[in-house]
């Protein structure tokens, strides 16, 4: 997460007393218009995500499932089309004053499972709003074909990878059996 960019979506936790049972982040009428706007799609219907908190040596782990309704273009006809989505949730926060200031260097390393989809934070508090937003942006499928994508090829004359027509096509089809 970037130092200082905007957060439509913000949720700053308290690193100290964590609280004991699950955090809720549902996005407002406002900040769901926000993040349509920064995702690039028509609307966002519903945004929400329920969210575990466990105190971990040097990070704090943050998982559960994110839950989203929005209207997104298709990558053929253009038109909105509805998608669902429901997305696992699995985050470190680490203070930045813990991380590896050598973790930029060209080395190879292998990575766990708790290594990826770490978060930086400072101070007294880590921002699980935007974690979120981002968690949302990186579920949005930016080719997702809507319903009437077929329908469009077809109209184009445009075949999709694996397609062919023509005689010899028809006569492969012919030998494959039902």
């Amino acid at each position: 997460m970037t130092e200082g960019a905007p957060s439509e979506l913000e949720r700053l936790i308290k690193v100290k007393g964590l609280p004991g049972e699950a955090v809720i982040v549902e996005a407002s009428e406002d900040e769901r218009a926000a993040l349509a706007q920064r995702f690039g799609l028509a609307q966002i219907n519903s945004l929400r995500a329920v969210v575990e908190l466990e105190q971990r040596p040097a990070a704090i782990r943050a998982s559960g499932t994110l839950t989203a309704r929005f209207l997104q273009p298709c990558a053929v006809s253009g038109e909105d089309f509805a998608v669902h989505v429901e997305e696992p949730l699995d985050l470190r926060f680490v203070e930045a004053a813990a991380l590896d200031p050598h973790a930029d260097e060209d080395i190879e390393i292998e990575l766990e499972a708790d290594d990826c989809d770490e978060i930086d934070y400072s101070g007294d508090a880590f921002d699980l709003g935007e974690a979120v937003a981002q968690t949302l942006g990186l579920a949005i499928d930016p080719y997702a074909e809507g319903p009437k994508a077929d329908e469009i090829r077809a109209e184009a004359g445009i075949v999709k990878e694996g397609e062919q027509e023509g005689p010899l096509a028809d006569m492969l089809r012919g030998l494959t059996k039902d």
